[in-house]
């Protein structure tokens, strides 16, 4: 499923909110029927991805960033991870591979490498 519209549609609140980043105030999302309050919101991060159009890269380094949506991952599901979305040779890549410390937003690293 994607979600596409032109600048200004909501599709950035709609997500927000599907991925429970906010709490729902008033109406419902369901997807295949299921109301998405019901779902766990650990289980909506470690289920969905996106792809945003702005960096999503937070300070520290790429362990860190790619472990973001799941606190404690071992370094097997972190790798695994980095190779499912196509960022593992990038990153090993870097002078310091996945040790390499990144400022927010990713600033220290060129917008074509850090965006999707």
């Amino acid at each position: 499923m994607a979600i596409v519209g032109p600048t200004g549609a909501g599709k950035t609140p709609l997500v927000n909110l599907m991925m429970r980043f906010y709490e729902i105030d008033a109406g419902r999302i369901t997807l295949d029927g299921v109301d998405v309050t019901s779902v766990p919101c650990g289980s909506c991060v470690r289920g969905w991805g996106w792809c945003c159009k702005i960096r999503g890269l937070f300070g520290g380094n790429n362990r860190d960033n790619i472990a973001y949506g799941r606190p404690g991952a071992s370094e097997d599901e972190i790798l695994e991870a980095a190779r499912a979305t196509y960022v593992n040779r990038f990153v090993r890549s870097l002078p310091d591979g996945y040790d390499t410390v990144l400022e927010d937003e990713g600033s220290n690293v060129s917008a074509g490498r850090s965006s999707c």
